[in-house]
């Protein structure tokens, strides 16, 4: 996973706050990825060899492993597969990239990718995700967005990101042989505290990558906007977010 490397790479130096803070992701919704969509027949999740690629300290891993998939995980990172490895000690873990994914042809039914195709060159990875997925194989990908509709995560968006990293909506980008083929969106809610998001704050990429000032300058700003609405002021908040998930199959151009 090479695109902003210095920015993926990040995420390795607080893999233990990653785990602990980051949210999962709606069990239904995972289920839709793995079934392959609505009125998609498909193998039962426990006939399903799944390659978890991105897998990070495994927040998709654990619900895949949930629906009785038989899940590989591969990530860059050593230091958020020895989490994963500690919670989810019978998950095989490989270190490895979506451009050089660590696993012979024609073995896995399902690709997932969680939060994550954002950092892959979209032609290379595409490439390896079609050389190991077996016929009739697919792709799956799934998306955490905080929702900033609601006032108070719009505004806690933006004490987040000011003058770091602009936040942009998440669409795939896939390279040639693959195709989007169903979406599906899911509205919940993440119990957290005033601490965790605080926490969660310190998980994500620009804050790993900022200079000293830039985040105790981002940290004050949270505290500022947490002060500011009744919602945060409870001892649990309530963090509304939209998970976003597509599934993408095969095609040969002109067929």
């Amino acid at each position: 996973m090479v695109r902003d490397s210095h920015h993926a790479a990040s995420f390795g130096e607080n893999a233990g706050g990653y785990d602990a803070h980051r949210p999962s992701y709606p069990l239904e919704t995972v289920r839709w990825l793995i079934g392959g969509g609505e009125g998609a027949s498909g193998d039962a999740p426990g006939d399903l060899e799944v390659l978890d690629l991105g897998a990070g300290t495994g927040k998709l891993t654990e619900r895949l492993v949930e629906l009785a998939a038989s899940v590989t995980a591969v990530d860059p990172s050593p230091e958020m597969l020895e989490v994963l490895g500690e919670r989810m000690p019978h998950v095989r873990t490989l270190v490895g990239s979506a451009e050089a994914i660590p696993l012979p042809d024609d073995s896995v039914d399902l690709v997932t990718v969680a939060q994550a195709w954002h950092w892959v060159d979209p032609e290379a990875a595409t490439r390896e995700v079609l050389r190991v997925l077996r016929p009739d194989g697919r792709l799956a990908l799934i998306w955490n967005t905080r929702d900033d509709t609601i006032p108070w995560v719009d505004a806690l968006s933006a004490a987040m990101h000011r003058g770091l990293h602009e936040a942009t909506a998440f669409h795939p980008t896939l390279g040639a042989g693959l195709e989007l083929t169903a979406k599906r969106e899911e509205r919940w809610m993440s119990r957290t505290t005033r601490q965790g998001l605080l926490e969660l704050a310190t998980t994500r990429s620009y804050y790993l990558t900022a200079s000293a000032e830039e985040r105790s300058a981002m940290l004050e700003r949270i505290e500022s906007v947490l002060d500011s609405h009744p919602e945060t002021r409870a001892p649990e908040i309530l963090l509304p977010y939209v998970t976003e998930a597509w599934i993408a199959e095969p095609w040969v151009p002109g067929c």
